[in-house]
């Protein structure tokens, strides 16, 4: 419980990028803060792992600790910020501060996609408010919008390019016609990509925030491990030439659509139409697109990571968390739920195999430069039942006697197209499956 006179205290775990975004705000920006608030506002305690680390000067040695208690177990923290990301301890330590009556702001994706209900229904019990705008693009407003303003819709589709990593390095390979692993090298050097970029470039991240975004947009629980993940080291710089000849740029989507009472859910790089506008999202920037009954087609934009907007959305949490402080100091604000109440957060949707998917289909194929080539791969799509669209020969070497084909198909069943692939690949004409990557259109 906060008295009217009572200043709002904030516990913060973690004072990397992101919390030493926060801290600095909170402690530079404390008079402005509290004013949006209508109360007093201060950062009395951070959590660090390393207490003899070197900190920014205005960080004072007094606000440090690494002994989690200090905060958790401190009836005079009103609210947590936890921004040190992974699962252990942060999921421990999110449960425990919710169980004791604190408002949790958290930019935590993998903890909320795995745990979101759980911890969800603990702040209800709690009468308390579990946050998390930052969890899923950066200063991008997605997450409120699609709790809030977008509510009165049926959410048909999501869209999104909501990991700038691999949009950088795909951004890079289309402009400056770069290998995968010189673009990723190049993100790693400037600070988008990790030491280890496995979550990033396989589509792990993106995962993790397109089973948030599509568990706000649907109502129900979408469990990470159902989504479809498929990485962009597969790619090369003539795909993204190709891409252009043909009018389309490559993107790493997260799609989640609803269809027959299922969600379909899939994280993929994906060729979409130069002029749509998704296709103009370049850098580290992040995009989502929403389709809605009455709002129609709408686009979120912005900077999807690094200090300042994720911690612009952290800061936003908390100053609403601190006006709920104010307006409810008995603690009975009624919280934030997710899934939204017209859909109970314990209840899981299915999410439908990737086997299931209609789309039109780019393969490039490294084939025998001979007659007849063409022809044997046609006749495996049509008994597949898929049609081509178009076909374009490239590259051709006449010292290898091969060619690479490039082959746009109509729409076709996921499923019939795996197989035929297969099939494909043991003709004695075709050398290699280059690429297979779906067009949306």
């Amino acid at each position: 419980m906060v008295e009217e006179s009572d200043d709002i205290n904030v516990g913060l775990l973690g004072l990397g990028v992101v919390g030493g975004g926060v801290a600095t705000a909170l402690l530079e920006q404390s008079d402005d803060i509290s004013r949006k608030v209508g109360r007093r506002v201060k950062l009395k305690k951070i959590l660090v792992r390393d207490a003899a680390k070197p900190r920014d000067p205005g960080i004072a040695a007094s606000l440090i600790t690494t002994n989690p208690e200090e905060i958790l177990a401190d009836p005079g923290i009103h609210i947590l910020a936890e921004v040190i990301g992974g699962t252990d301890p942060a999921t421990r330590f999110l449960k425990d501060a919710l169980a004791a009556g604190k408002h949790v702001v958290t930019a935590n994706k993998e903890v909320l996609a795995k745990s979101g209900p759980e911890l969800m229904s603990l702040a209800k019990q709690n009468g308390v408010s579990l946050l998390f705008e930052a969890s899923v693009g950066g200063g991008i407003p997605i997450v409120g919008c699609l709790m809030n303003q977008l509510l009165a819709n049926d959410i048909q589709s999501v869209h999104g390019i909501i990991n700038g990593t691999t949009n950088y390095i795909l951004t890079r390979m289309a402009q400056a016609h770069t290998s995968f692993t010189q673009a990723l090298q190049e993100a790693q050097e400037l600070g988008y990509a990790e030491a280890d970029p496995t979550n990033d470039i396989e589509g792990i991240d993106a995962g993790y925030k397109l089973a948030i975004l599509a568990s706000l947009a649907f109502h129900r629980r979408v469990n990470p491990e159902d989504i479809f993940l498929q990485g962009i080291s597969s790619l090369e710089a003539k795909d993204f030439q190709y891409a252009q000849e043909l009018g389309y740029a490559i993107k790493p989507l997260a799609i989640a659509s609803m269809s027959n009472g299922a969600v379909q859910a899939r994280v993929h790089p994906a060729l979409i139409p130069l002029g749509h506008m998704l296709a103009k999202v370049d850098g580290v920037y992040n995009a989502v697109e929403v389709t809605g009954s009455l709002c129609g087609n709408v686009l979120f934009h912005g900077m999807g990571a690094g200090r300042e907007p994720t911690t612009s959305a952290v800061l936003g949490d908390l100053i609403e968390a601190g006006r709920r402080l104010v307006s409810h100091p008995n603690g009975s604000s009624p919280p934030m739920s997710w899934p939204p109440e017209n859909g109970s957060s314990e209840e899981t949707i299915g999410v439908s195999s990737i086997d299931g998917l209609q789309s039109k289909y780019y393969l490039r194929l490294n084939v025998s430069d001979q007659p007849g080539v063409l022809a044997q791969i046609a006749k495996i799509l049509g008994d597949g039942n898929i049609s081509i669209a178009s076909v374009i020969q490239k590259d051709a070497d006449p010292d290898n006697q091969s060619a690479e084909l490039v082959i746009i198909t109509h729409p076709a069943l996921e499923a019939s197209v795996q197989e035929s692939l297969r099939k494909v690949v043991e003709l004695n004409v075709v050398k290699e499956v280059n690429n297979l990557l779906r067009i949306e259109e």
